[in-house]
């Protein structure tokens, strides 16, 4: 069973600069679960790589995070979909942790849980630092305009060899159309 790794906010649900809080502030962007379905229905196994710093911010816990995953896990389910398995870091930007983006700890749990390698697997993002988080382990970056994109794809070094699509259900098919690697 093939895997993809997404990042969550910017790429299947709306981001906010103010950090998605709650469940209600949680809305999927257009498409972006019908691909999850596709993804699903086509064999895919799906991970989500997400930070949540709003934790060690302080601005929700753990129970409203699991509240905010079940229902992105409800919504998918009603398209036929369904997600694998999600992974988070918890921490904030100096707590010096290995697992958040860019650093390559979150991808090392995806791989150690799942026991597979992680080299050539398609990775979606929104930002540089789920760009080089990807880099890091081998698998391939994919960069959708959504979210922090357009921003990332503008002001970002070192990314010309990176796939870009307008968003999560424009990648997705061309994945399932075997046509991803080569928008290069």
């Amino acid at each position: 069973m093939p895997l993809i790794i997404l990042d969550r906010d910017g790429v299947i649900n709306e981001d906010s600069d103010n950090f998605i809080k709650s469940p209600d502030e949680w809305l999927p962007l257009p498409g972006s679960l019908e691909a999850i379905a596709a993804l699903k229905n086509a064999g895919w196994q799906i991970v989500i790589a997400t930070n949540q710093s709003g934790i060690a911010r302080k601005l929700f816990d753990l129970d409203t995070l699991h509240a905010i995953h079940s229902k992105m896990h409800r919504m998918v389910r009603e398209y036929g979909g369904e997600i694998d398995a999600i992974f988070f870091c918890p921490h904030g930007p100096k707590d010096e942790c290995d697992c958040r983006k860019p650093l390559s700890g979150l991808y090392e749990q995806i791989a150690k849980r799942l026991n597979t390698p992680l080299k050539n697997v398609p990775s979606i993002g929104d930002s540089l630092r789920d760009i080089e988080a990807a880099k890091s382990v081998g698998a391939q970056p994919v960069l959708v305009r959504t979210g922090k994109g357009t921003k990332t794809l503008y002001s970002a070094q070192g990314i010309e060899d990176v796939p870009v699509y307008c968003d999560l259900k424009q990648a997705v098919n061309a994945l399932l159309a075997g046509t991803l690697l080569n928008n290069i």
